[in-house]
């Protein structure tokens, strides 16, 4: 420690005391105007020459009048209005001007530049203020989310289609399908067509093309694709589900309460609707699913009584056996057990040296 007398005074002068000192020496001091922020060491206000009470008109007619005068493009040596300007500073007080417009014509920077302006002392405050407005979405988070849930919804739609379309395309080179599409055709009279003379006479290529087509038609229209290969609807996009999706819950809402109130109330007995419904909950299958099985099935499961727990633990014992005895007779599984009992994935011979 240090004893210093001054004026009778005497002063103590410790380490902690030098060291605190030093600190507070690199601390910012409370000046409004802070370099690196809006205008820098300048006031935006004087940039423009408007007072701190302008309106939007006049700061927009005041930085107007001075970007033509110092702009880039239009800066000549030797011009009245830029005497004593060079291309550089000319550029560098356009970009001042720029700035102070940009700081001054918006409602919540303007009013956070006068902020501080007013408040120099609250140093870090100005700067969160200054970097939160530069750093913010310039667009409505809304109108992302809609731009992409769009988008979302014409790549499922079009996917869909294209899944569609290579189901078609499959099922037209099937011969179940192609020659009970061919019969309909010729029932409809699409492929008895009278062979055309003269210069209207197609070619093999042509009619040949034109079956196809006919073909395809009567696939599409007459036999229902279920399943992730089924025809897209517009109601199963994400976009009109979720604008659906209010109506949905009240129906859901509904049919739960009702479900509720006639069969665990009333105690009513279950019609096949709800019987299938129970059954396909056993299944945890979803509705896509089990509409994609066959009618027939569907009476088995009636028949089988499966939407009794009981029941359906009964069937699915017997089906998870019948399946081991199915592969257990596979003669591809019985290939594959023979190698792993010969020779298996590990084991390694060797030749000999």
């Amino acid at each position: 420690m240090v004893l210093r007398a001054e004026h009778g005074w005497v002063r103590l002068w410790t380490p902690s005391c030098i060291i605190l000192i030093i600190a507070t020496s690199y601390i910012p001091t409370a000046d409004a105007l802070i370099e690196g922020l809006y205008c820098g060491t300048q006031v935006c206000y004087d940039v423009l020459s408007v007072s701190r009470d302008a309106t939007k008109p006049e700061i927009a007619r005041a930085y107007r009048q001075l970007a033509r005068t110092y702009h880039p493009d239009r800066f000549r040596a030797g011009d009245p209005a830029l005497a004593g300007e060079t291309e550089d500073s000319a550029k560098e007080k356009f970009l001042l001007v720029t700035t102070a417009y940009e700081t001054l014509k918006d409602e919540d920077s303007r009013r956070d530049y006068d902020y501080m302006l007013d408040h120099p002392e609250e140093y870090y405050r100005h700067y969160y203020a200054y970097y939160r407005t530069r750093l913010a979405p310039k667009v409505d988070v809304r109108v992302v989310i809609l731009v992409t849930v769009c988008a979302i919804s014409i790549f499922q739609y079009y996917s869909w289609q294209s899944s569609y379309n290579e189901a078609i395309s499959y099922l037209v080179t099937v011969p179940k399908y192609r020659i009970q599409a061919t019969e309909i055709a010729k029932q409809q009279g699409l492929l008895n067509r009278p062979k055309e003379k003269g210069r209207n006479r197609r070619t093999k290529e042509e009619v040949r093309e034109q079956e196809e087509e006919v073909i395809r038609d009567i696939i599409k229209n007459k036999i229902d694709i279920k399943g992730g290969y089924q025809k897209p609807k517009m109601s199963d996009i994400l976009l009109c589900k979720l604008v659906m999706l209010p109506y949905v819950l009240v129906i859901s809402a509904s049919w739960y309460l009702s479900w509720f109130y006639r069969f665990t109330v009333c105690r009513e007995e279950y019609g096949d609707e709800e019987k299938l419904y129970i059954i396909r909950r056993n299944m945890k299958m979803s509705q896509s699913q089990f509409d994609s099985l066959e009618d027939n099935l569907k009476e088995t499961f009636l028949e089988k009584q499966l939407w009794i727990r009981e029941n359906y633990e009964v069937y699915k014992q017997e089906q998870e056996e019948e399946m081991k005895i199915k592969m257990a007779n596979d003669p591809r599984m019985k290939r594959y057990r023979r190698w792993m009992r010969n020779e298996g994935p590990g084991r390694l011979t060797f030749a000999d040296d």
